[in-house]
């Protein structure tokens, strides 16, 4: 099974960018369709973006949509979220998630996913 790790977070000021990125060291990688999701203190977690497992399809919820970017590397076992002009809305843990799929299929719901990471910190500071 998937064993997910997110690395990347930290503190940055409003329009700056960040990288983050998650890595799997569990079973082949490229069996997942691949998501972001973020959670704000007092609020549920909520989807971010999203990547088939061919990387032929990406999906995004409208309020990072053109700013942020997911991208994956199955080579090094490895997702992305390329994120420019941070906002402090941005402020969240960021979780990765994964789930067994075929093809160009992607996933926004978070029930859909069985396996996650453990999260990283992203602040975005005014």
């Amino acid at each position: 099974q998937a064993q997910l790790v997110e690395s990347g977070g930290g503190l940055v000021q409003v329009g700056d960018s960040l990288r983050l990125s998650c890595t799997d060291s569990g079973s082949p990688f490229s069996r997942y369709a691949m998501g972001w999701f973020r959670q704000a203190p007092g609020k549920e977690r909520e989807f971010v973006a999203a990547i088939s497992r061919d990387r032929g399809t990406t999906i995004y919820a409208d309020s990072v949509k053109d700013r942020f970017t997911i991208s994956r590397n199955n080579a090094k076992n490895t997702i992305n979220l390329q994120m420019v002009s941070l906002k402090p809305e941005d402020t969240a843990v960021y979780y990765c998630a994964g789930k067994v799929a075929v093809g160009h299929y992607t996933f926004s719901a978070e029930a859909q996913y069985p396996y996650w990471g453990q999260g990283t910190q992203v602040t975005v500071s005014s």
